[in-house]
């Protein structure tokens, strides 16, 4: 897919993406970096999807880091953006993408501390890094968004009510936020073609993809989604947006 950003556009802009070694996170950084921007790739543990991501983006001319953390330990978190400040001295645009609660082997609470509390440690280290006309990014779905008013999969129920939980969190420190120039804006899709997670729902429950897609009209793919993330970046937008990608016919909205 073309990249959705110009070229040169973000010439000197300092980017992290969260869980960007692979998916959706690793589309967003590939058109940031395309765009000019210095990127910093985060994974758990997916360190060599990392670093070819990386050789990749720096064979093209761009600038590119690997920053390893567990977003769910706090002397991760600290490591991670201290990382990112020794490298860039700062951050202009911070996405949170970083998600989960469906792996297995996991503890109870593993999907709350994850997509609620992981978020919201992670947003708070980054302020000291950003200041005046940055931006930060949370990334979610329908499903989750709007769990409220609409059921979704039972299978997916627990992700869902942890990541509305995380948004609801995040967005308390909306006046912190705007205190120190900092944007903040929420991008929500409908389930996404070839995600770790849509491929984790048609194993539990299959035909559920195929069936949301079909109530859909279609589903986007991940470089398609990822367009929007990096757009949602960049664009001027109201205080407290949301950006809706997709369907939302069947959520109420």
């Amino acid at each position: 897919m073309t990249s959705p950003l110009t070229p040169g556009s973000l010439d000197g802009k300092r980017v992290l993406v969260t869980g960007s070694s692979r998916g959706v996170g690793a589309d967003t950084i590939r058109y940031f970096a395309e765009a000019g921007a210095q990127v910093a790739i985060n994974f758990r543990n997916k360190e060599a999807r990392a670093l070819k991501l990386a050789d990749a983006i720096r064979a093209d001319g761009g600038t590119a880091i690997t920053v390893g953390a567990d977003l769910t330990d706090g002397a991760s978190v600290s490591q991670l953006f201290q990382g990112v400040q020794d490298a860039f001295g700062g951050l202009d645009i911070l996405v949170l993408n970083a998600s989960g609660g469906m792996e297995g082997g996991m503890a109870a609470d593993y999907a709350m501390q994850l997509n609620r509390d992981a978020q919201v440690m992670a947003l708070t280290a980054a302020i000291p890094l950003m200041g005046e006309g940055s931006r930060v990014v949370f990334v979610t779905s329908h499903q989750a968004h709007f769990i409220r008013t609409a059921p979704t999969m039972p299978e997916y129920e627990p992700v869902a009510l942890s990541k509305r939980a995380g948004e609801d969190a995040l967005r308390e420190l909306i006046p912190e936020l705007a205190s120190h120039g900092i944007g903040f804006v929420v991008v929500s899709g409908d389930m996404i073609e070839g995600t770790i997670t849509a491929t984790l729902l048609e194993r539990m429950n299959p035909g559920a993809i195929g069936a949301r897609r079909e109530a859909a009209g279609r589903l986007y793919n991940v470089a398609e989604f990822a367009a929007e993330v990096a757009l949602a970046a960049v664009e001027a937008i109201p205080e407290d947006h949301t950006r809706l990608v997709g369907d939302t016919h069947d959520f109420g909205a």
